[in-house]
This record gives C-alpha cells, structure tokens and sequence, in this order.
C-alpha cells in the first residue's frame, strides 16, 4: 500500500499527515450529520434548527455570507502568486485552479445566484474557516515538495481536464438553478434541465469534480483528503436536500437520485484494489450495496 501511495503522492511531513486526517474526519462528521438531519443553516436548510430548539439565529443576507466564507480563500490563492512566484509548473497549476475556483464562487455570488434567505453566523463561521484552512494547506503541502522527486505516475494534466470538466458543469447548472425564479420570486422550484432530471445536485456532482482535478493536479496527500472530505459532506448534504425536496413537493420523482445518476447500477459493483509485491496494482470487483446501519438503502 504504502509503495502504491508513493507512485502516486509526494511523501507528506507529519504536518501534512496530521491535517489531513483532521481534514478528512471533520468533513466526514458534517456530512453525518447532513445526512441526520442537523443541517448547516443555509439556503432551504434555514431556520429548521429553529424551529426544533426555539433557539433564535443570528443571520446575515445569503449573498453576504457566501462573500464572506469564499473571500478568504480567494485571496489566499491570489496572495499566493506573490508568496512564491518561481515554483514549478504544477505549483502554478495548483495556485491556479484553487483561486479560479472561489473567484468562480464569487464571481456567481455577485451576478448568477437568485437568494432567497439568509446564513446563520454559527454556520457560516466553520463553512468559511473549512475552506480558508484548506485553501491554506493545499498550498503549503504544495510548497512543502518543491525539491522533491515527481511521483511515478504523473497526474497533473488529467487532473487539469477533470478540473475543467467541473467548473464548467458545475457552472452550467448553477445558471440553471437562477432561472428558475425570477427577481423577486422566493419560493423553491423543482429544478429541471441537464442533469437535473437524473439527480437534485448534479452542481455538487461537478463541485467534486473539479476538487478531484485540484487534488490530482496537486498529488499532495492533504489535497486527496480535502477531495475526500468534500465529496462526504456533499454525499450527506445532497441526501438531506433529495429528502427535503421529497418532503415539500408531493410530485417529486422519487427515481432522481441525490447526487450520482444512475447509482443504482453502479453501487451493484466494488471495486477491490489488490497491491502485489512488486507495487503493481490489480483490480477486482465484487457485487455490492450501500446500506445504512437500519438497512435502508441510501439514494445518493
């Protein structure tokens, strides 16, 4: 395993090692708890808390709040041209991709979504320390392997296609979503078009993309596990949102699925990853279901 890893990753410090298991863990618990019900208080998921618990919120507009959690990730980025300005191609592609993605963000907070509410302070602060964290750790492990050997298999150009790939569907169905209402229109709609007929977050589908493409671009071990930790919080959050719309629109079609299409015929495999002596990696695939601990199954 560790020959495997090597072939793939730069050797991280302990640092690295350290914060990516806190990264990967941390993600994991919200998107656990997306998937319980307690929900970060943003966008539909605002004021269910509550209601629960009688306890009152501190809120600030949507668009204000997402500038707040993206910003800072954005400038770290930019700030990061300056910081080290004669790294390596890969280097630049990583400081690149990251910054593009939150001026993205921003960049649609500003002129593409249609808010309708607000963000709770105590959501907002971990949402925007998460990705300013990351940000900052994906750069320094970056940093941190200038010098060092490249790893055997060399993952940096698919990684920039695969990040193409999610920017791009992640935007296309993000304008989408602003259609659906018009200026003053704050009720909730079923989105429809693209993906959106085969799964309700399809926007998350692409968001993961483009973080794979980041972490393979990269081949840093804290950027797989800010990619892993990604991908469970919006595994747990686009089940909470498939559940929310099959609670509020009685003709929602229960074949769309939370965020994979056609999920049911791709979790019927595993796939088993067997490392021989020499390195070489063998594959195997074994049937398979996604259950939870009750037995049911769960549309992802």
């Amino acid at each position: 395993m560790e020959s495997m890893l090597l072939r793939l990753f730069f050797p991280p410090p302990l640092l690295i090692k350290a914060m990516s298991v806190v990264c990967v863990v941390s993600l994991g618990k919200v998107g656990l708890s997306e998937v319980r019900g307690k929900n970060l208080q943003y966008s539909k998921f605002l004021n269910i808390d509550e209601k629960k618990s009688n306890k009152k919120q501190i809120q600030v507009s949507s668009r204000t709040g997402m500038l707040i959690a993206y910003t800072p990730s954005f400038l770290t980025g930019a700030v990061s041209f300056g910081l080290f300005p004669n790294e390596d191609l890969r280097f630049l592609f990583v400081k690149s991709t990251l910054t593009f993605h939150f001026f993205k963000r921003i960049l649609e907070v500003l002129f593409i979504h249609r808010y309708s509410g607000g963000v709770d302070v105590e959501s907002l602060t971990p949402i925007t320390l998460s990705y300013f964290t990351s940000s900052v750790f994906v750069i320094y492990a970056q940093h941190l392997t200038q010098g060092l050997p490249e790893p055997a298999v060399d993952l940096k150009y698919p990684g920039i296609v695969l990040f193409l790939i999610g920017i791009i569907g992640n935007f296309y169905h993000h304008r989408l979503l602003s259609k659906l209402r018009s200026k003053n229109d704050k009720e909730y709609k079923v989105p429809k078009g693209g993906l959106f007929d085969l799964v309700i977050c399809p926007h998350y589908l692409f968001e993961i993309l483009g973080i794979l493409g980041i972490s393979l671009t990269s081949q840093t071990l804290y950027a797989f596990s800010f990619f892993i930790g990604s991908t469970l919080y919006l595994m747990g959050r686009s089940y909470a949102t498939r559940r929310w719309y099959l609670s509020q629109f009685k003709d929602f079609p229960r074949d769309v699925k939370a965020l994979v299409p056609f999920e049911e015929r791709l979790l019927k495999i595993n796939v088993i990853f067997i490392v021989d002596g020499d390195g070489n990696v063998n594959v195997d695939f074994l049937p398979w279901r996604w259950q939870n601990l009750a037995g049911e199954k769960l549309q992802w």
